[in-house]
């Protein structure tokens, strides 16, 4: 990804991406993390995890832009119809043919980051709700 965008990195030389954010398949954890405001980044990203339980990788030939496309799409469109999925995945070749496979991970991540954006929202709230109980109390104080 530069940039969050995805690119084909066999097409594009170096100097294209001077001075911008670059992130590989690797990088993907702490880059969900900071999209989601985590406090520290997961082992793997919801799409690499959801490609292992699917078992959509075979010889991993696509792997590496099948993933960072996906995560792309889903940092963009968090609940993807599978038009859209398809839409999205076009020109990734998979030489195994788990296709299916591959919309089924994607699916699965997307109920995953689903569930995982809820609860950054809770915890957002719960803190602000903390802060507006602690805050009547601090401003009585400073008022002293």
């Amino acid at each position: 990804l530069v940039n969050g965008e995805e690119i084909r990195s066999c097409v594009t030389p170096v100097s294209a991406v001077a001075g911008k954010s670059v992130t590989t398949l690797e990088g993907l954890p702490a880059w969900y993390a900071k999209q989601q405001k985590l406090h520290r980044a997961p082992a793997l990203h919801p799409v690499q995890q959801a490609f292992i339980d699917e078992q959509a990788v075979q010889c991993g030939y696509c792997f590496n832009g099948m993933i960072i496309q996906a995560a792309e799409l889903l940092s963009k469109t968090p609940q993807p119809t599978e038009a859209q999925i398809r839409t999205a995945m076009n020109g990734h070749l998979c030489r195994c043919g788990t296709y299916p496979r591959v919309i089924r991970a994607i699916q699965r991540a997307a109920e995953k980051m689903k569930v995982d954006g809820a609860r950054a929202e809770e915890r957002v709230g719960a803190a602000e709700t903390a802060m507006n109980e602690v805050a009547p109390g601090a401003a009585a104080e400073v008022a002293r």
